[in-house]
């Protein structure tokens, strides 16, 4: 879909155009391009979603090499299931593309900051005179300069394009509600909790050892855009408004945090993200995101279906076409809604689109007109889309009608909720177990002449709030990096995982194969294919088998193979996984001469020696062993 601006002879760019010609401008810089990973990370018992571009590049930033080399590039899907609540307005949405490339120790600001320049102006073609940058103001504490270089080249930059770009100082962002945007300015000095990158936040939280350092944010301003005294005097770039919408940033990894402060790294990083939908909806000059054309056919069905009209209702149309998009990719990664994890969350965001289409006046099926508009609009960039296509739209039709079968339930445990009064909890009851919708719940109440507690509607706020602050909490670090699972007692157990693993197998058969794992400090769980209950017995020869590979003190390495010749040597995977071109393999083996014990695809992290679970005299020990579901088990076990 092109979309025509200034003149009627003048397109520019889609979705679908901006990305593949990004991908283009970093290949021909030297830059490998990598496959998106999945939505639910591989071996990261730390977070639901893949959340940010940057989330599966964490170890290379942190010291890894890379297989594919130094210069990597990108696009990355993620889901932020903290936001489901945001979508409605015109920019948040909880499924999104991220550009990504990246520098493991090669270039840095001087070829960083005018390649992304030359991206945005010259490829994309946006306009100068709309863009305005942030940089990192320095933090006299610590001896961190202020990013006077990072700000020198944007100047020249903009000079470059007839554009003024003075700089200016502006502090944190309440700094920049009091002062405003004097004539000229464009680069803006901000402190560390805007400019600055650690995987905890600002300078003070940055955890020892890690790297870290300033960044550089670009902001595209839609002049359109009043700005709302309510959140400040005067707006700024870091303003909440919508006039000003971040677009890319490139955080330039220069520092390590030590005991005593900040070290400059021997070699820096770069890690850029840049927003797809953001970038496209700049590239129309029209702030509603969902006019991209990667949005807008999902709307234009809707308004076919329900014969009603965007601008009449957009909370509704918006939010069924980011929730659907986001469950068609989770299903496409795997993912199968159910009462759990993920698949709680599928569930959650499809049964949302439902209930937001009762406002259309859909109560038929939909979801097989709509699915399959989703699809078109990525199959020709992710192979994966077009392979799982018709897979994909049964598993969401399937819970579209289990869905409606229970909101049919929800309309008789409305009655018997509603006996005496409508309350909060009541309505909160319908809207959270039967995805009931909240102003349905207030229509029948008419219908049936049930009179409706006074404070009924701020309870069920109230309730709604308190759910909101549970599944935040839950979703909190996901966007920095996902490794707060990254300590010795979860290197164990993941050590211990896949010890067990292969016990399993020896004492079951080939057919047990992984199903899904939970790794935290106390203890391990892990869900396989298996057809019947665990014997005492059996559970008793797994749990040595284990304990004598323990003692056996095996050593733990790594390597990377091309994933077929890893899967032809016969590394074990997890089951329904997609793997990229290259995989690393982990092997325990006591002798080099020896065939390993365990040899399986992995990111780790684990223990350098197996011996290393039993100090303390721990032992290993199943604690538990139970159904998950038809056809799988789940083992808990513990080193006591």
């Amino acid at each position: 879909m092109k979309h025509a601006i200034k003149s009627a002879t003048i397109l520019c760019m889609n979705a679908q155009e901006i990305r593949r010609a990004y991908l283009k401008f970093y290949a021909d810089r030297g830059h490998k391009i990598i496959k998106r990973a999945p939505l639910v990370p591989n071996n990261d018992p730390t977070t639901l979603f893949t959340g940010a571009g940057m989330q599966p590049l964490i170890p290379y930033l942190l010291g890894e090499k890379h297989p594919e080399g130094t210069r990597l590039s990108d696009s990355q899907t993620c889901l932020r299931a903290q936001d489901i609540e945001e979508v409605g307005d015109n920019r948040h949405t909880t499924f999104f593309e991220m550009l990504g490339n990246w520098s493991l120790g090669d270039y840095f600001k001087s070829e960083q900051i005018p390649w992304l320049f030359e991206f945005l102006t010259e490829t994309v073609g946006l306009d100068p005179s709309k863009l305005y940058v942030t940089c990192y103001i320095g933090n006299q504490k610590f001896a961190i300069a202020k990013d006077e270089e990072s700000a020198n080249i944007w100047q020249q930059l903009f000079a470059s394009k007839q554009v003024k770009a003075e700089m200016a100082d502006m502090g944190s962002e309440a700094d920049g509600y009091n002062r405003g945007i004097k004539a000229n300015e464009r680069i803006f000095f901000y402190d560390g909790s805007k400019n600055w990158w650690s995987r905890n936040g600002a300078e003070e939280s940055t955890p020892i050892g890690d790297p870290c350092g300033p960044d550089s944010e670009v902001f595209y301003e839609f002049s359109n855009i009043e700005h709302d005294p309510k959140l400040g005097k005067y707006c700024h770039p870091n303003c909440d408004c919508g006039r000003f919408i971040e677009i890319a940033n490139s955080v330039f990894m220069a520092f390590r945090r030590t005991e005593n402060g900040f070290e400059a790294l021997i070699k820096p990083n770069v890690d850029f993200g840049g927003g797809l939908e953001r970038i496209a909806a700049a590239a129309i000059n029209d702030p509603d995101a969902f006019k991209i054309s990667l949005l807008w056919p999902i709307i234009a069905k809707l308004e076919q279906i329900s014969s009603k009209k965007y601008d009449s209702n957009t909370q509704s149309m918006r939010v069924i076409a980011d929730h659907l998009r986001a469950a068609t990719f989770l299903a496409v990664d795997g993912v199968r809604p159910s009462n759990k994890e993920q698949g709680y969350v599928m569930r959650r965001l499809i049964r949302r689109a439902i209930r937001f289409a009762f406002d259309l006046g859909i109560e038929q099926n939909f979801l097989s007109q709509v699915v399959p508009i989703i699809s078109d609009l990525y199959h020709e960039d992710f192979p994966e889309v077009a392979a799982a296509r018709d897979e994909v739209v049964e598993v969401l039709i399937k819970e579209e009608k289990v869905f409606r079968q229970t909101l049919r339930k929800g309309l008789n445990e409305f009655i018997r909720l509603s006996k005496d009064k409508l309350t909060g909890a009541a309505i909160f009851k319908l809207y959270d177990t039967y995805g009931f919708p909240v102003e349905l719940s207030f229509e029948e109440a008419a219908t049936h002449n049930v009179a409706v507690d006074d404070q009924a509607l701020t309870d069920f706020n109230k309730l709604m709030d308190e759910q909101r602050a549970r599944s935040q909490t839950a979703s909190k670090g996901v966007f920095k990096g996902g490794l707060t699972g990254n300590s010795l007692q979860h290197k164990k157990y993941h050590t211990a995982t896949h010890l067990m693993y292969q016990a399993l197998r020896n004492v079951l058969g080939d057919h047990v194969v992984q199903k899904g794992a939970n790794i935290t400090e106390e203890r391990l769980r892990f869900d396989f294919a298996h057809p019947q209950k665990l014997t005492a017995a059996e559970i008793k020869q797994v749990e040595d088998i284990v304990n004598q590979q323990i003692d056996q003190d095996l050593k733990v390495s790594f390597e990377e193979y091309p994933t077929k010749q890893a899967l032809a040597m016969g590394a074990l995977g997890q089951f329904g996984d997609r793997y990229g071109d290259t995989v690393k393999v982990y092997k325990m083996i006591a002798d080099q001469a020896d065939k390993p014990f365990s040899f399986e695809i992995c990111g780790g992290p684990h223990v350098d020696h197996t011996a290393q679970l039993a100090e303390g005299n721990k032992r290993f020990k199943i604690i538990k062993e139970e159904a998950s579901s038809a056809g799988v088990r789940r083992i808990k076990a513990v080193l006591a």
